[in-house]
């Protein structure tokens, strides 16, 4: 079950990130200051995004209440792992070989700690 809640933690912050990155390349603002400031907080996938960091930080307190940080905080990694397969299937994204080296040393890591 551990696992399980800290997976969803993560794919919430992943998917926090994207659909903020979503909204921010189809959002246009205009008008003054405060008038952009509130087409970017009510913008449906910004908000989508606040919500996902929401239900992500309350999955986190009550993990942070049940497990040691050291061993928590560098399971949150995996979020890098995630997020690079979002940039490339989503965003289509160029990945370097050198982000894919990092990832694999992220994911010997994880192992390391989950051993």
């Amino acid at each position: 079950m551990k696992y399980l809640l800290i997976i969803i933690n993560i794919i919430c912050l992943v998917s926090g990130q994207t659909v903020w990155k979503l909204g921010m390349e189809n959002i246009e603002l205009h008008g003054n200051i405060i008038q952009k400031l509130f087409q970017f907080v009510f913008s449906p996938l910004i908000f989508l995004g606040f919500v996902l960091y929401i239900i992500a930080t309350v999955i986190w307190m009550y993990l942070l209440s049940k497990f040691p940080l050291s061993f928590l905080y560098p399971l949150q990694s995996l979020a890098y792992v995630f997020s690079l397969f979002v940039g490339l299937m989503i965003f289509k994204e160029f990945i370097p070989l050198t982000r894919w080296v990092g990832t694999g040393v992220i994911l010997f890591g994880v192992y390391l700690i989950v051993k």
